[in-house]
Order: C-alpha cells, then sequence, then structure tokens
C-alpha cells in the first residue's frame, strides 16, 4: 500500500475516532474538494438550473449593448466559447460541466444574435435635418391628446433622398379627418435623424428607431392633404378606436382605449402623470394582466357554456377545450391591441400557461417564465433593454417565485375557514405580492425613470382586482351590446368606473411622500442589483441569500451617488444648474415641459425647477449667464450663452478665459479658451449631453462614447446614410 493513502486513511481513522462517525462524514464534506461541493449544490438545484438559460441568453444580448466595438463583441463571443470548452474540459456528465457548456454557448449566441438582427434590420437614416415635401402611405396612426396631435408612421412614395420609413407628428387641427392606416397623404415636413439619449442615462430613441427601422422624425406643416383614403376605413383597431371615442367623454375614454387597444397617446398628460407617480401605469400596457383578464374569461364563459349539456359535459375534454378557446381568443386581442413586443411577449406566456393546462400540468411555474422570456429573446433580443421587457417578467417572476415559497404555499392552500377570514387571507396574499413587485420593481423603475411611487403595493390591491372585474368586463359588455343598441348603459357605468379609478390614481399619486426620486444609477449599481436579484429569485436552497450582498451593495451604491451639479444637453441649448439650496435652476426662462421634467428627473427632484437669473450667484442677461459655483471650498465659473446673436471676438475670448466651463449650442472660435472645459455645439456632437459634479477632481460623464461603433450612431463629422436635400 502506497506511504500517502496509508497516511490518509489513519488520519480518517483518528478523526473518526475523535469527532465520532457522523460528526467527522459532515466535517469531510466541509473538507472536500470546491468542485465536488459544487456539484452537491448543483444537485440540490437541478430543478432550478434551467430557470438561468435565458439569464445567460440575456447577459450576451447586454453584452453586445454596453461593449462599444466589433473587436469586443467577437473577443465576448469567443469568451463564451472559451467558458464552453472549460465545460467540457470538466466534464459534460458533471452538472458543473453542462452549466459551463449551456451558459457559454448562451452568452455566445445572446451577443451574435442581436449583432444579426441590428444588421438584419438595417434600413437608410437620415444624415442631417432637412425640409421636405413627400407624398406617403399611412402605415400607423397613434392620437397624441396630450399633445393635440397625431402621430403617424410613413412610408414616402417615389422619395429616393428620403429614408424608406418616417414618423411624423402632424397637429390635430392640420390631421385629415379620421385619418387611417391605408391612406396615402401629402405633406410638407422637418424631418430630423432619430434622437440620441440628451443626457446621461437617459431614454436613447435612436435605439429603438434602429430595430423598428425608422429612418426620421419630425413634425409636418400644414396643410396636409389626403390624396386617397382607405376603403375600409382603417384596421379594425382603428375603427375600433374611433367607436370607442364616440361613445365616452375624453377622459374616460383615453383609459378605455388603453385597455382595448393598447394605444396610450390618448390619456391626458396629468393622468398619465398621476397613473406613474402612483404605480399604476402598467394598467395602461397591454400585457400580462390584460391578457389574462380576456383568456380566463373566455375560458369560464366556453367552460360553463359547454358544462350546460350533460352530454357534452360527459363527452368531451371541457378543460382543453376551453384552453383551445382561451389561447384563440389571447391571439385576437394580441393582434386587435396592435401586437406590440410586451403584448406578444404576455401572450407567448399565456399560450404557454394554456399548453400546460392542457396537459394537466400546474399552470404557472418559474420554468414557464423562463421559456417565456426565452421565446421573446430568441425574436426580439433588442427588447431586453427596453424597461417594457425588464418590469414585466421581473414582476411575474417575483410573483411566481414568491408563491412557489413553502411558507407560501402553506399559507394560500385550501382549507375550511369563514367567509371574512377567506377574505382577509386572501387580501394579506395581494398586499404580499404587491410588496414583493414593488420591491423587485424599484431598482428599475428608478434606473430608467428616475423614479417610484411608494404606495404602489397598496393601490394594485385595490385598482388590479377593480380593473380585471369591473372596468373590463363593463367594456366588453358595452362592446358587445353596441350592435343591438343597448350598449349606452354599460358605458356610462364604463365612464364612472374609469372616474374612479383616476380618482385612485390622484390620491395615492399626490399624497405626501407618494413618490421617490433618484438621479441617474450607475450602471454598476443596477448591474449589481439585476444580479443578486435574480439570485434571490431563481435559487431554492439557502444559498440563493446570498444574492442579498450584491443587492444590498448595489442599492447603497446607487443611494450614495450623488446627483450633479451641471445638466447640459446634447444639443447645448438647455442646461440646469444646481444652486446652493439644492434646487436645479434652468438656463432659458422659456423651456419646455418636456425639457423641464427631463432635467428635474435627472437630477433626482420632483419639484418646478427655477430660472438661473433667480439663483443669487448668478448674472444674466439675454445674451448669456455667468454664474459662480462653490463646492468643497472650490469656486467654478460657468459661463452659458442663451442667444444666437454675435459678440465682438474680443469680448467672447476675455469672457472665455474667465471661466472655467463654457456652454454654448453654437459653435465657439478656437481663440475661447476656457481654464478647464469648452462644451459648444462641436463638442457636444461628439459627447452628447454631459451630466458633470463639481468634485476635486471634477466627474464628468457624457452619453456618447468616442469608440462607439453601434449602427444607429451617427459620427456628425461624417454622417452615414440619407443626406437629403431641401425641396421647394
Amino acid at each position: 500500500m502506497p506511504l500517502a493513502q496509508a497516511g490518509r486513511r489513519a488520519h480518517h481513522h483518528l478523526m473518526a475516532t475523535v469527532l465520532g462517525w457522523r460528526d467527522w462524514r459532515q466535517t469531510s464534506l466541509w473538507l472536500g474538494s470546491p468542485v465536488d461541493a459544487v456539484e452537491r449544490w448543483l444537485e440540490r438545484e437541478r430543478e432550478h438550473l434551467p430557470l438561468w438559460l435565458p439569464v445567460a441568453l440575456g447577459s450576451g444580448i447586454a453584452g453586445w449593448f454596453l461593449l462599444p466595438d466589433p473587436r469586443s463583441w467577437i473577443a465576448f463571443i469567443v469568451a463564451g466559447l472559451g467558458l464552453a470548452l472549460v465545460g467540457f474540459a470538466a466534464g459534460a456528465h458533471r452538472r458543473s460541466g453542462t452549466a459551463l457548456i449551456t451558459g457559454g454557448l448562451a452568452m455566445a449566441l445572446g451577443c451574435a444574435l442581436v449583432w444579426w438582427k441590428a444588421e438584419r434590420v438595417r434600413a437608410p437614416v437620415l444624415g442631417r435635418p432637412i425640409v421636405a415635401v413627400f407624398t406617403a402611405d399611412v402605415e400607423r396612426v397613434q392620437q397624441l391628446a396630450a399633445k393635440d396631435a397625431v402621430r403617424a408612421v410613413l412610408r414616402p412614395i417615389a422619395a429616393p433622398d428620403l429614408p424608406p420609413r418616417v414618423r411624423v407628428n402632424i397637429a390635430l387641427a392640420d390631421a385629415p379627418p379620421r385619418l387611417a392606416r391605408g391612406d396615402r397623404i401629402r405633406l410638407q415636413a422637418r424631418l430630423m435623424p432619430p434622437p440620441g439619449a440628451s443626457l446621461p442615462g437617459g431614454y436613447d430613441f435612436a435605439i429603438t428607431a434602429w430595430f423598428q427601422q425608422l429612418g426620421a422624425t419630425g413634425r409636418a406643416h400644414p396643410p396636409v392633404e389626403r390624396l386617397s383614403a382607405t376603403p375600409d376605413g382603417g384596421s379594425i383597431r382603428e375603427r375600433l378606436s374611433m367607436h370607442i371615442r364616440a361613445s365616452l367623454p375624453a377622459r374616460p375614454a383615453g383609459i378605455a382605449l388603453a385597455l382595448a387597444t393598447g394605444d396610450q397617446g390618448s390619456v391626458g398628460e396629468a393622468d398619465a402623470e398621476a397613473m406613474r407617480r402612483s404605480g399604476l401605469a402598467h394598467l395602461l400596457s397591454v400585457s400580462g394582466l390584460h391578457i389574462t383578464a380576456a383568456v380566463g374569461a373566455a375560458m369560464l364563459l366556453s367552460r360553463r357554456a359547454l358544462a350546460l349539456s350533460p352530454k357534452l359535459a360527459l363527452r368531451l375534454p371541457l378543460m382543453q377545450i376551453a384552453a383551445g378557446v382561451g389561447a384563440l381568443t389571447g391571439v385576437a386581442y394580441t393582434f386587435l391591441s396592435g401586437a406590440e413586443v410586451p403584448t406578444v411577449r404576455a401572450c407567448a406566456a399565456a399560450l404557454l400557461v394554456l399548453l400546460g393546462l392542457a396537459l394537466g400540468r400546474e399552470a404557472m411555474t418559474l420554468r414557464l417564465v423562463a421559456a417565456g422570456a426565452l421565446i421573446v429573446l430568441l425574436a426580439w433580443p433588442e427588447a431586453l433593454i427596453g424597461p417594457s421587457f425588464q418590469l414585466s417578467f421581473a414582476a411575474v417572476t417575483a410573483i411566481v417565485a414568491l408563491h412557489e415559497h413553502p411558507w407560501m404555499r402553506r399559507f394560500t392552500a385550501a382549507r375550511d375557514e369563514g367567509l371574512l377570514a377567506r377574505l382577509g387571507r386572501n387580501l394579506m396574499v395581494l398586499l404580499l405580492s404587491g410588496i414583493a413587485v414593488e420591491v423587485v420593481l424599484a431598482p428599475i423603475a428608478l434606473y430608467h425613470f428616475h423614479r417610484e411611487g411608494l404606495y404602489g403595493a397598496l393601490a394594485n390591491i385595490v385598482a388590479i382586482p377593480f380593473t380585471t372585474f369591473v372596468v373590463m368586463p363593463l367594456e366588453l359588455l358595452a362592446l358587445l351590446f353596441d350592435p343591438v343598441g343597448a350598449g349606452a348603459p354599460f358605458w356610462w357605468l364604463t365612464g364612472r368606473s374609469i372616474e374612479l379609478l383616476l380618482e385612485l390614481a390622484h390620491f395615492a399619486g399626490h399624497a405626501p411622500g407618494a413618490v421617490a426620486l433618484l438621479p441617474t444609477i450607475p450602471r454598476g449599481a443596477f448591474a449589481l442589483l439585476v444580479i443578486g436579484g435574480l439570485w434571490l429569485l431563481l435559487w431554492s436552497t439557502r444559498l440563493r441569500w446570498a444574492g442579498s450582498l450584491p443587492f444590498a451593495a448595489g442599492a447603497v451604491w446607487a443611494f450614495v451617488t450623488p446627483a450633479p451639479d451641471l445638466l447640459v444637453t446634447g444639443d447645448g441649448r438647455h442646461l440646469a444648474l444646481r444652486g446652493v439650496d439644492g434646487r436645479m435652476a434652468l438656463l432659458r426662462p422659456r423651456t419646455g415641459d418636456f425639457v423641464r421634467d427631463m432635467l428635474a428627473e435627472a437630477a433626482g427632484i420632483d419639484a418646478e425647477l427655477p430660472e438661473l437669473d433667480a439663483l443669487p450667484n448668478a448674472q444674466c442677461s439675454e445674451d448669456a449667464c455667468r454664474a459662480v459655483v462653490t463646492r468643497g471650498g472650490h469656486s467654478w465659473t460657468l459661463l452659458a450663452t442663451r442667444s444666437s446673436y454675435l459678440a465682438p471676438i474680443d469680448a467672447i475670448n476675455g469672457a472665455c478665459a474667465g471661466a472655467d466651463v463654457v456652454v454654448s449650442d453654437r459653435r465657439l472660435p478656437r481663440s475661447c479658451v476656457p481654464r478647464w472645459l469648452k462644451l459648444d455645439r462641436d463638442a457636444l456632437a461628439r459627447t452628447g449631453g454631459v451630466a458633470i459634479r463639481f468634485d476635486m477632481p471634477p466627474n464628468v460623464r457624457v452619453t456618447r462614447r468616442l469608440d462607439d461603433a453601434h449602427p444607429w450612431v451617427v459620427d456628425p463629422l461624417h454622417n452615414s446614410g440619407t443626406a437629403g436635400h431641401d425641396r421647394p
């Protein structure tokens, strides 16, 4: 017997004698190799391992969006394949090896898939702003009640200088009446390339436009002439929208339209803001709640109708038939509401649930949620970075994970109890589900929108059942009874119920402390929050609680990140400077509401922003403002132009030399040299919007990376795509 082997046996015998055999066996498990410990843990988690497949695929997609150029994308794909090779080397028969193989291949596939999708949808993009007169076919129409406008997606005809697909806003007074898909119009419009994010961490419409193949956006000038109208008056969705507008007053009609067709453009700005602040905005987007209500109602009615016949009830598989009717209803509702990605995603998840019911399986599990996420990411990989995908799947995952927990299963199990006890237990389940959803959704909402309604869990306890069992059924009954002329009473009830829903939204959204605001969350902090949240939700053993560490670290990082002292939009026209009282002051007195709200959200402020003229440390004229900022014992002088009037070159040079930071929406001469930073039109064209903290040393964040090679990024000095020409 080899000496080493004999020594190991003697050591095992000694430890077993001293500790006792049971204690020594437990100790030897801890003293085993780390690989064996991982294998044992993965064996206990084998039922949850498939849940990480869409996570790995999403990691590859996220890697493509975060990394700047093809060289880094290729490196990421190679790294994923290398991870799979490590899994092969570790042994495909081991769970750790299988996990590495599957995860590595999924990450590589995700990066390659979204790269391929971005190239496949490549379409010409307008190179510079132009004014054009053209004829176009209307592809889609959306009412924008808050802007008194109509938004139309157009396909220009015989216009080689224009992109094949553009989006134009038309003032309601200038739009042809009952404008619908299939109409042909002639118009003059000012078009521009799809705008990117105006501030660091802001919404980048250029990405959305690229994957929707929109090459330009703009505003139409009157007159807008309709050359021909579609024979059927537009799609079913558009005709339904017109019918609902004619049946209800403007305020409830906007909510009714959102519930029926997913069109949120008719919701007034005050009501939309109240829905967002109260945490009820998800009710306006046709997604899981609406698809579930429609499918559930169809299944219930079809099953009850078939059960009225004893012969059919005994001979036919009623559950399978009801599931089929529910599936057809869900698909029809999806196409009626415009087949947007959130709706298609919810429909796909509903179809998976119906398939499980038809097969006699459990209706809703985390595996079904993972399968739905996988289908969406394979079909629309770009959806990953949008708040809609993140919010909806995070909410469903939180609810299902909560209800799969053993404690929750015991609490919700059927039992013999009184009506009041059952009602109280159901309310407690709703409250716990709402709290879980709010905790999971808060980081996502704060990252994308910089705000989160704190009373959402309580408001949803009332709003979700009320919308599902009162508002939507009343609207459906009104539509069903309209053909026989008996829909008016149901429309009146629908309007009153929607008014009550809006009253709840305004009460919860404007109560004291209703909204938490946070300035831009760093990407690293958001990544830690996502990783920690997924770890907590997708595992089942005690090791799941290790996810609380990155989640807590991300939360602390997000909350301790100071708000910026200076925000400058990408065009240089607008800026917000933080005063000594902590409020942000605006450069231009007549700044529009959209820009005001955008700057306030980016600064984490829920209040009206004053003008820079009002700050005691600022001096402003019609042409420029000069302000002094003191942070940490250091003073910074800011100079910003606010008009386009020419000034003597000597005066400009002197003013620049006396300032630390110069901001302008025009091109400043080279002789304008500030002490630290010059942000004129040329500089901002390269960097995009800028956020600055006047620390020591100062911190600067920009919107656009100089090495960014994603296809929607247009180099302002070497425009790609269609150049376009002004037309008479």
